[in-house]
Protein backbone atom coordinates (compact mmCIF):
# COMPACT_ATOMS: atom_id res chain seq x y z
CA UNK A 1 0.00 0.00 0.00
CA UNK A 2 2.92 1.94 0.87
CA UNK A 3 4.07 2.16 -3.06
CA UNK A 4 0.78 3.09 -4.32
CA UNK A 5 0.46 5.32 -1.64
CA UNK A 6 3.89 7.28 -3.28
CA UNK A 7 2.47 7.31 -7.09
CA UNK A 8 -0.59 8.78 -5.85
CA UNK A 9 1.28 11.52 -3.99
CA UNK A 10 3.64 12.08 -6.73
CA UNK A 11 0.99 12.11 -9.73
CA UNK A 12 -0.82 14.40 -7.21
CA UNK A 13 2.83 16.69 -7.07
CA UNK A 14 3.29 16.73 -10.26
CA UNK A 15 -0.21 17.33 -11.59
CA UNK A 16 -0.39 20.55 -8.54
CA UNK A 17 2.38 22.12 -10.18
CA UNK A 18 1.21 21.62 -13.68
CA UNK A 19 -2.45 23.06 -12.85
CA UNK A 20 -1.31 25.66 -10.97
CA UNK A 21 1.61 26.68 -12.71
CA UNK A 22 -1.91 26.73 -15.55
CA UNK A 23 -3.99 28.71 -13.42
CA UNK A 24 -1.71 31.45 -12.73
CA UNK A 25 -0.53 31.84 -16.07
CA UNK A 26 -3.72 32.15 -17.63
CA UNK A 27 -5.68 33.84 -14.90
CA UNK A 28 -3.52 35.22 -12.21
CA UNK A 29 -5.19 35.53 -9.50
CA UNK A 30 -6.78 38.73 -7.20
CA UNK A 31 -6.26 37.86 -3.59
CA UNK A 32 -8.98 40.25 -2.76
CA UNK A 33 -10.33 38.04 -0.24
CA UNK A 34 -9.36 35.34 2.27
CA UNK A 35 -12.90 33.63 1.33
CA UNK A 36 -11.62 34.01 -2.91
CA UNK A 37 -8.05 32.47 -1.45
CA UNK A 38 -9.84 29.90 0.20
CA UNK A 39 -11.70 28.58 -2.67
CA UNK A 40 -9.29 28.94 -5.00
CA UNK A 41 -7.03 26.49 -2.88
CA UNK A 42 -9.97 24.20 -1.66
CA UNK A 43 -10.64 23.94 -5.55
CA UNK A 44 -7.58 23.70 -6.54
CA UNK A 45 -6.45 20.46 -3.76
CA UNK A 46 -10.06 18.72 -4.56
CA UNK A 47 -8.55 18.72 -8.20
CA UNK A 48 -5.43 17.55 -7.84
CA UNK A 49 -6.43 14.93 -5.57
CA UNK A 50 -9.22 13.45 -8.17
CA UNK A 51 -6.53 13.83 -11.09
CA UNK A 52 -3.78 11.81 -9.16
CA UNK A 53 -6.30 8.91 -8.11
CA UNK A 54 -7.65 8.74 -11.77
CA UNK A 55 -4.01 8.93 -13.11
CA UNK A 56 -2.72 5.84 -11.14
CA UNK A 57 -6.08 4.19 -11.82
CA UNK A 58 -5.68 4.38 -15.68
CA UNK A 59 -2.32 3.43 -15.46
CA UNK A 60 -3.06 0.44 -12.97
CA UNK A 61 -1.44 -0.53 -10.45
CA UNK A 62 -0.20 -4.23 -9.09
CA UNK A 63 3.06 -4.62 -7.18
CA UNK A 64 2.82 -8.41 -6.74
CA UNK A 65 2.58 -8.25 -10.85
CA UNK A 66 6.34 -6.42 -11.08
CA UNK A 67 7.53 -8.48 -8.33
CA UNK A 68 6.64 -11.89 -9.70
CA UNK A 69 7.99 -9.98 -13.02
CA UNK A 70 10.89 -9.57 -11.56
CA UNK A 71 11.53 -13.26 -10.11
CA UNK A 72 11.23 -14.73 -13.33
CA UNK A 73 13.28 -12.75 -14.74
CA UNK A 74 16.20 -13.72 -12.60
CA UNK A 75 15.26 -17.46 -12.54
CA UNK A 76 15.48 -17.19 -16.54
CA UNK A 77 18.85 -15.40 -16.27
CA UNK A 78 19.76 -18.06 -13.77
CA UNK A 79 18.83 -20.81 -16.30
CA UNK A 80 20.82 -19.26 -19.02
CA UNK A 81 23.67 -18.52 -16.96
CA UNK A 82 23.91 -22.15 -15.58
CA UNK A 83 22.29 -24.96 -17.74
CA UNK A 84 22.70 -28.18 -15.48
CA UNK A 85 19.97 -25.76 -13.95
CA UNK A 86 17.95 -26.70 -16.73
CA UNK A 87 17.35 -30.05 -14.82
CA UNK A 88 14.62 -27.77 -12.83
CA UNK A 89 12.86 -26.20 -15.84
CA UNK A 90 9.11 -26.46 -16.59
CA UNK A 91 7.82 -28.51 -19.55
CA UNK A 92 7.41 -24.94 -20.89
CA UNK A 93 10.77 -23.70 -20.17
CA UNK A 94 12.02 -26.13 -21.58
CA UNK A 95 9.78 -25.76 -25.36
CA UNK A 96 10.78 -21.87 -24.61
CA UNK A 97 14.56 -23.56 -24.69
CA UNK A 98 13.99 -25.76 -27.58
CA UNK A 99 12.55 -22.89 -29.68
CA UNK A 100 15.77 -20.84 -28.72
CA UNK A 101 17.72 -24.00 -30.27
CA UNK A 102 16.29 -23.86 -33.51
CA UNK A 103 17.03 -19.87 -33.99
CA UNK A 104 19.28 -18.84 -36.89
CA UNK A 105 22.73 -18.82 -35.22
CA UNK A 106 22.84 -14.97 -35.41
CA UNK A 107 18.74 -14.63 -33.64
CA UNK A 108 20.64 -17.08 -31.24
CA UNK A 109 23.87 -14.81 -30.55
CA UNK A 110 21.60 -11.78 -30.34
CA UNK A 111 19.56 -13.47 -26.92
CA UNK A 112 22.73 -13.54 -25.54
CA UNK A 113 22.58 -10.19 -24.22
CA UNK A 114 18.47 -10.32 -24.19
CA UNK A 115 17.25 -12.50 -21.32
CA UNK A 116 13.72 -14.70 -22.57
CA UNK A 117 11.76 -14.44 -19.91
CA UNK A 118 8.63 -16.68 -18.92
CA UNK A 119 5.48 -15.14 -17.67
CA UNK A 120 2.32 -16.32 -16.36
CA UNK A 121 0.53 -12.72 -16.87
CA UNK A 122 -0.30 -13.19 -20.37
CA UNK A 123 -4.51 -12.82 -19.56
CA UNK A 124 -3.54 -9.63 -17.62
CA UNK A 125 -1.91 -7.82 -20.55
CA UNK A 126 -3.69 -9.70 -23.34
CA UNK A 127 -0.67 -10.77 -24.97
CA UNK A 128 1.14 -14.16 -26.17
CA UNK A 129 4.39 -12.14 -26.00
CA UNK A 130 6.24 -9.11 -25.24
CA UNK A 131 8.82 -6.81 -26.00
CA UNK A 132 10.65 -4.74 -23.27
CA UNK A 133 13.60 -2.50 -24.32
CA UNK A 134 15.03 -0.08 -27.22
CA UNK A 135 16.20 -1.46 -30.38
CA UNK A 136 19.05 -3.10 -31.13
CA UNK A 137 20.24 -0.24 -32.96
CA UNK A 138 19.90 2.10 -29.99
CA UNK A 139 20.32 0.09 -26.84
CA UNK A 140 19.40 2.55 -24.65
CA UNK A 141 17.31 0.34 -22.15
CA UNK A 142 18.14 -3.08 -20.96
CA UNK A 143 15.98 -5.58 -23.16
CA UNK A 144 13.78 -8.40 -22.26
CA UNK A 145 11.64 -10.86 -24.36
CA UNK A 146 8.65 -11.73 -22.33
CA UNK A 147 6.93 -15.05 -23.52
CA UNK A 148 3.92 -16.03 -21.54
CA UNK A 149 3.19 -19.46 -20.82
CA UNK A 150 -0.37 -18.59 -19.28
CA UNK A 151 -2.26 -17.81 -22.99
CA UNK A 152 0.38 -19.32 -25.16
CA UNK A 153 -1.04 -22.38 -22.97
CA UNK A 154 -4.84 -21.54 -22.80
CA UNK A 155 -4.84 -20.85 -26.68
CA UNK A 156 -2.54 -23.87 -27.94
CA UNK A 157 -2.11 -26.31 -25.16
CA UNK A 158 -4.40 -28.59 -26.52
CA UNK A 159 -1.68 -29.63 -29.57
CA UNK A 160 1.97 -30.06 -28.56
CA UNK A 161 3.20 -29.30 -31.88
CA UNK A 162 0.85 -26.42 -32.14
CA UNK A 163 2.23 -25.13 -28.89
CA UNK A 164 5.66 -25.66 -30.31
CA UNK A 165 5.19 -24.05 -33.43
CA UNK A 166 3.41 -20.72 -31.55
CA UNK A 167 6.15 -20.46 -29.01
CA UNK A 168 8.07 -20.18 -31.49
CA UNK A 169 6.27 -17.96 -33.86
CA UNK A 170 6.18 -15.84 -30.85
CA UNK A 171 9.68 -15.56 -29.84
CA UNK A 172 10.21 -14.57 -33.33
CA UNK A 173 7.91 -11.86 -33.23
CA UNK A 174 9.26 -10.56 -30.00
CA UNK A 175 13.39 -10.82 -31.50
CA UNK A 176 11.93 -8.95 -34.59
CA UNK A 177 10.49 -5.98 -32.03
CA UNK A 178 13.96 -6.09 -30.60
CA UNK A 179 15.66 -5.50 -33.84
CA UNK A 180 13.79 -2.55 -34.63
CA UNK A 181 10.10 -3.42 -36.42
CA UNK A 182 7.35 -1.64 -35.21
CA UNK A 183 3.60 -3.76 -34.98
CA UNK A 184 2.87 -3.05 -38.66
CA UNK A 185 6.24 -4.10 -39.60
CA UNK A 186 6.50 -7.12 -37.67
CA UNK A 187 3.07 -8.37 -38.95
CA UNK A 188 3.53 -7.29 -42.56
CA UNK A 189 6.92 -10.04 -42.21
CA UNK A 190 3.84 -12.46 -41.28
CA UNK A 191 4.73 -12.85 -37.61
Amino acid sequence: MGDRLRSILRAAGLTAFLMGTLAVLLNPPSLSGAEDLLTLVLGAIALVVVTAWATVTVAGWNARDDEEFERQVRRSEELARDPRLAEEATEFELLVADAIDRLPEEFQKLLETTPVVVSQLGEDVGAYGHYFGDSVARGNWESRIVLYQDTLERDFGHDPELLAEQVERTLYHEIAHHLGWDERGVRELGL
